[in-house]
């Protein structure tokens, strides 16, 4: 899970609680120094709704004993369904305060999912909600977590919510954007505006502070324009430093010698297109063929490069990650085998179908499932994938309970039997809510097919990008109805931005969609994303919270600089792939069972 820090507002936010609105006397009379056990006791004996007050009381004094672990478990577990008008406020406040106190962000979300229902004081509303938002933000749910922060400074004013604001509408695509600009009042406008530039800016950052002086200009009483946001001031720090020259280590012969070739040509057409706009570096190839590492380092530096991308070698990246720094800031074009990159100054990024397979996990779980099946290939890329999945899926909880790795050349009933138990035939689903499929395409495509012949045709199907060819053949891709799958938004642009008109980079897209092999096509992507990334190294190196919009996805740098990317999910509707709508964030506070996710 992604840790937002805690800075003076979360400070200031606690005070506030632990001063004033959460612990005030409520519909419930209390006794100071009452014995919350002996409370707790009561309540076993008493009805539902008189028990809900009784562990609220508890809950309440084991906070100002300081016991708040055991408070927040307490509060966690009332129905607050069951607690009248002032109580429920009362059970709000007290729960998001101790989840935001103890780092347990769905205890906040949980508390603040009815805000506008609950008997608040308007300082209470936006204490709450502030808190909402900065919950969701640490879930990862950028556009929850933006619509919240909003409204809450849009009552408040405060600036000292400009940052989390301005770090929700970072992560968020164009599609989701959009859809904020709907109703919005102007402080949300005049936010959006600011995004958008600094998102168009493409790396320039004259270009950028220019037209930042213009938005101020228009917007002199926002909040942002008082105070910018500190990821974007910290960027002055690096005029100056722009890249302006970019070596690219690729093979021009060997077995990778194919991949390199559309990794160069999406590099290239979008390199000329920048200049077009006037906003480019130089590129220098450099043949990886047969050169050792430092000799290729040395050649780069010789030509007066900043930057360096490649290897695209696996070995090779191994070889760089284990250094303690590299000789310049460089964008590796995959990732090495060690658990961790522990070289200074070196990235990594690559079209990883383990981070699909992780990302996979986590949606599913977000879904309501916890109990899964894999179905994977029967081969060392099969192996890496379903691993991957799995270690995901363990740690938030999810059980695998069955797991078949598979002939792709061979029958899919002789996968699917297995997997599903299937009894005569009939599968056996009591165990099972999901199934995690790695596919190619002709298989894949025979996979929901045969769980309907097993009367298993309902089980939702969680699937990576490669069941996907990237071209519209909806007669072959019928069979693929309801599968939900991954993809880079230069793939699927209408279920991932609502159109090519919102993709990044448009202008290479089309070149490159009009000219290309749709083989290939994934691959030109990763060769524009990592010119893009390339060019900001150093912002990525001064900002490690920094994100790339990108063609492959939302890019971001992990905290041992390997490139994490953020996919848009897809499902298919005869035959084409179509937009997946989030489940309301606020079904997903408990699995049923009472767990939090």
């Amino acid at each position: 899970m992604r840790k937002m820090p805690r800075g003076p507002m979360a400070a200031a936010l606690l005070a506030l609680l632990l001063v004033g609105c959460a612990y005030q006397p409520g519909i419930v009379e209390r006794i100071p120094d009452d014995d919350p056990g002996r409370l707790l006791e009561q309540a076993q004996q008493q009805a539902p709704e008189q028990a809900a007050l009784t562990r609220l009381e508890a809950a309440d004094i084991l906070a100002r004993q300081g016991q708040r672990t055991q408070a927040l478990e307490i509060a966690g577990d009332i129905d607050d369904g069951l607690l009248p008008g002032r109580a429920r406020a009362r059970w709000a406040l007290l729960l998001s305060g101790l989840g935001e106190e103890l780092d347990d962000p769905w205890a906040v979300i949980q508390a603040g999912q009815d805000i506008d229902a609950l008997d608040l004081s308007r300082d209470q509303a936006d204490t709450l909600r502030q808190r909402l938002g900065l919950a969701l933000l640490e879930v990862d749910e950028p556009g929850a977590a933006a619509e919240a922060l909003l409204r809450a400074q849009a009552d408040s004013g405060q600036e000292a919510l400009n940052d989390p604001i301005w770090k929700a509408l970072s992560r968020l695509d164009g599609r989701e954007l959009s859809a904020l600009r709907d109703g919005a009042d102007d402080l949300t406008q005049g936010w959006l505006d600011l995004a958008e530039l600094a998102r168009n800016s493409a790396g320039d950052l004259e270009r950028l502070f220019g037209r930042l002086d213009d938005w101020r200009e228009r917007h002199p009483r926002h909040p942002a324009a008082r105070r910018v946001p500190s990821d974007l001031l910290a960027l002055r720090d690096l005029r100056g430093m722009e890249v302006d020259h970019i070596a690219v280590f690729l093979p021009e012969s060997g077995p990778l010698s194919g991949v390199a070739g559309a990794i160069r040509e999406g590099m290239r057409a979008h390199h000329l297109n920048a200049a077009d706009g006037g906003s480019s570096a130089r590129l220098s190839f450099i043949d990886a063929s047969n050169s050792d590492l430092a000799a290729l380092y040395r050649e780069a530096e010789n030509r007066g490069a900043q930057v360096v991308i490649g290897p695209l070698d696996k070995d090779q990246v191994t070889e760089l990650e284990n250094l303690d720094s590299v000789p310049l800031p460089t964008l590796a074009l995959n990732y090495g085998h060690g658990e961790r990159n522990q070289a200074r100054g070196l990235f990594q990024y690559g079209l990883s179908a383990e981070d699909e397979a992780r990302q996979s996990a986590r949606r599913a779980w977000q879904d309501g499932h916890r109990r899964a099946v894999l179905m994977v290939p029967d081969n060392d890329w099969g192996r890496r994938v379903g691993e991957a999945f799995w270690s995901e899926w363990s740690e938030r909880g999810g059980e695998v309970t069955n797991a078949v790795r598979y002939d792709p050349e061979g029958s899919v009933a002789n996968a699917v039997r297995p997997a599903l138990r299937v009894s005569g035939e009939r599968a056996r689903l009591g165990d099972i809510d999901m199934l995690f499929l790695l596919a190619l395409p002709e298989y894949a495509r025979q996979v929901p097919p045969t769980l309907d012949y097993y009367y298993a045709g309902e089980l939702p199907i969680y699937a990576t990008s490669h069941l996907f060819e990237g071209r519209l053949q909806p007669r072959l891709d019928h069979d693929l109805d309801d599968v939900q799958f991954i993809d880079i938004p230069w793939q699927i642009p209408d279920a991932a931005v609502g159109g090519e008109d919102a993709l990044p980079f448009t202008t290479s897209y089309r070149q490159l969609r009009e000219e290309s092999d749709p083989a290939l096509f994934r691959l030109m992507a990763m060769g524009v994303d990592a010119y893009e990334l390339a060019r900001r190294l150093p912002q990525f190196q001064a900002i490690p919270d920094s994100e790339l919009f990108g063609a492959t996805g939302t890019l971001r740098p992990g905290d041992d600089g390997r490139i994490q990317r953020q996919l848009p999910w897809a499902r298919f509707v005869n035959g084409v792939p179509q937009p997946i709508l989030i489940p309301g964030l606020f079904d997903l506070g408990s699995n049923g069972d009472g767990e939090s996710p």
